[in-house]
This record gives C-alpha cells, sequence and structure tokens, in this order.
C-alpha cells in the first residue's frame, strides 16, 4: 500500500524485505516512545499543575524502576544491533557464486560491463533469480551507486574499489542514480537497472533477444556482443608490453625473470620484499600496475615501470579479468578430452 501511494519504493530484491522490515521497526520503536513521552509529559503537567494541587512526591530510589527503564531501552537496543549487524554482513558478503559485472563511474555517466563482453552506459542488465556482484571505481571523483528498488548503495571511490552486490526477484525496469553530488550534471547522473527472466538474459548477453523496455534518457543502446573481458584485457595486456617480463605460461617461467609469473596466481598468497604477506586480488592487481615500487614480490628486481596515466580504468579492469583466466583454458580444455 505504501508503494502504491508513492511513500517508499516496491521491493525488488532478497535484500529488500530485510531492510525495510529494520527499518519500520526502527520508526515504530521511534513513534512509540515519542508518544508515551508526549502523553507521560502532557498528563503531570496537567495533573501537577501548581494552581490546583500540592507539589508531587519526590521519589529518591526505587531499584525496580531504574532496572526496568535501564533494562528495556538496553534490550531494545541490543535487538536493534544484533538484527543490523546480520543484514550488515549479508550485504557486505557477495555469494560466491555471484555474476561479476564491472562498473565505472565517470562525470557524468555508468559505465558498464559484462565478463562475457557486452558493454553499457547508464543501464545495467541482469538476470533475475541470481546473485549480481559489481565491481566499483570512479575515474574522478566520489560517485554513489544507488538502486531504491533493491535497497542497495555504494560509494564509488577514484582510486580502489568497492562492491556491491543483489538478487532481483522479479523483471522489470528500476531507477539507477548517483546519490553522491559530483559535479554540475550530478542531477543527470541517471539510468535504469532491467531485470530480464534467465532466457532472456541469456539471450541478450549473445545480442539475439531484446534489451526490454526503452532506453533511460542519457543511456546508450546495448551494442551487440563483443570480445570478452578476459580478450579485452589479453589485448590490453599486450598492448602495455606487459608479457615481455611477465609469463602467463607454465613453459615460459624460465624465460622471463624479471617479473613474477601470473599464471594461476589469482587469489593466491605472495611474499613482497619487505617480507609482509598478501593476497593477489583485484585492489593488489590494481596497485602493481600503477604504483608497481609499493609492493615488489620478493626475489624480483623492482624494474617495473608505473603505469598511472598510461592505462584507463577500464584497461585495468579487462586486465584483471585477464589475469583471473589464466591457468582457466589449459584446465578446461583438459576436462574436456574424452575418456580412454
Amino acid at each position: 500500500m505504501l508503494t502504491k501511494l508513492g511513500f517508499i519504493p516496491e521491493q525488488a530484491s532478497t535484500l529488500a524485505g530485510r531492510v525495510d522490515a529494520l527499518y519500520f521497526f526502527l520508526i515504530g520503536v521511534t513513534v512509540f516512545f515519542s508518544v508515551l513521552i508526549a502523553v507521560l509529559v502532557l498528563g503531570f503537567a496537567v495533573r501537577y499543575r501548581r494552581s490546583r494541587h500540592a507539589k508531587a512526591v519526590q521519589i529518591h530510589g526505587n531499584l525496580a524502576l531504574e532496572l526496568l527503564w535501564t533494562g528495556i531501552p538496553f534490550a531494545i537496543a541490543m535487538m536493534i544491533f544484533v538484527w543490523s549487524a546480520q543484514i550488515f554482513m549479508t550485504i557486505v558478503r557477495p555469494p560466491d557464486d555471484a555474476l561479476e559485472i564491472f562498473v565505472v563511474g565517470k562525470q557524468w555517466m555508468w559505465k558498464l560491463q559484462h565478463m562475457e563482453g557486452r558493454r553499457e552506459i547508464n543501464e545495467l542488465h541482469v538476470p533475475a533469480g541470481r546473485p549480481v556482484k559489481l565491481t566499483m571505481t570512479s575515474e574522478d571523483v566520489i560517485h554513489s551507486f544507488y538502486v531504491p528498488a533493491f535497497r542497495v548503495k555504494q560509494d564509488v571511490l577514484p582510486g580502489r574499489y568497492t562492491t556491491l552486490w543483489f538478487e532481483a526477484t522479479k523483471p522489470g525496469s528500476y531507477h539507477l542514480f548517483c546519490t553522491e553530488y559530483c559535479g554540475t550534471e550530478h542531477s543527470r547522473m541517471i539510468g535504469r537497472v532491467v531485470v530480464l527472466e534467465p532466457h532472456e538474459y541469456a539471450d541478450w548477453l549473445t545480442g539475439k533477444g531484446p534489451a526490454g523496455a526503452a532506453p533511460a534518457a542519457g543511456a546508450a543502446a546495448a551494442g551487440s556482443a563483443g570480445p570478452s573481458m578476459a580478450d579485452l584485457g589479453k589485448a590490453a595486456f599486450e598492448r602495455a608490453a606487459c608479457q615481455t617480463c611477465h609469463s602467463v605460461k607454465p613453459e615460459e617461467d624460465a624465460m622471463k625473470v624479471v617479473g613474477p609469473p601470473l599464471h594461476g596466481i589469482y587469489g593466491h598468497t605472495v611474499k613482497l620484499l619487505t617480507g609482509e604477506e598478501v593476497v593477489v586480488d583485484d585492489a593488489y592487481i590494481r596497485k602493481s600496475i600503477l604504483e608497481p615500487m609499493s609492493q615488489v614480490v620478493a626475489n624480483y628486481p623492482p624494474a617495473m615501470p608505473p603505469y598511472t596515466g598510461r592505462v584507463t580504468e577500464e584497461e585495468i579492469l579487462q586486465m584483471i579479468a585477464y589475469i583471473k583466466s589464466l591457468g582457466a583454458p589449459a584446465a578446461a580444455s583438459a576436462a574436456a578430452q574424452p575418456a580412454q
């Protein structure tokens, strides 16, 4: 009913109902105690007004009453804490099987790319009933990715990656906003999330199916399927001549000793010259490309030049996708061999 009256957006994700339940509980607690205090203040003001009644009897101590008015707020506060902490932990932990999509914020547009190669501007097509993880960064200033119907919002920061995930529950078209003031055209940094049935999304990825309703204002029409993120990353990797120092296949390791090998490295721990051990993730790879001297791998010379200003944020995301894929083709081809 509140949705039809325009008070709240519709619920269109698995998180929306949980967030709304906590929100309405907080509103209910606030209204209850506000009304209770207002009634008591007015009631005591009338009952003990000076013109008709003597001064009220002062109570200097009542252990049961003090425990009551301390215990009840404490119990309510702890319930709110546990409830909100559970929701928070769900929001910040994307499922392992989530569909990964990369997002780059830029004054004043959203640029999105699917692992399979589809690119979009100010539009995001996703399947219903499947978790979707967004890995996001900004090319200029702070932005904020907000989809009211999903009850999800996350700041998008220059110089680092942030993540957001959701699972849409019903097909449709939903508003997408930037909720961090980012310049003179901030109000035009809007778009939409189009939720499709799984088979429609599969067709859309290959360029065979409809892209949904008419594009939102400022949104670019979705093009046909192109090279995958990994393929684009390989091209960017080779344009930057990274293959001259880093091996991408086990048989190349002996030929290239300037930089550490990259095949199968993603998700593993490496030791730095400082003795520190770090996990090779998106943030590590990005920093290694832009500021290689800040985290030199042990047993390798500090010879890599910085690539700040030489590669774009989109190219870095593509190279990350390529490095993630290294080692997978060999395993896939071995699995595809017929049993002897």
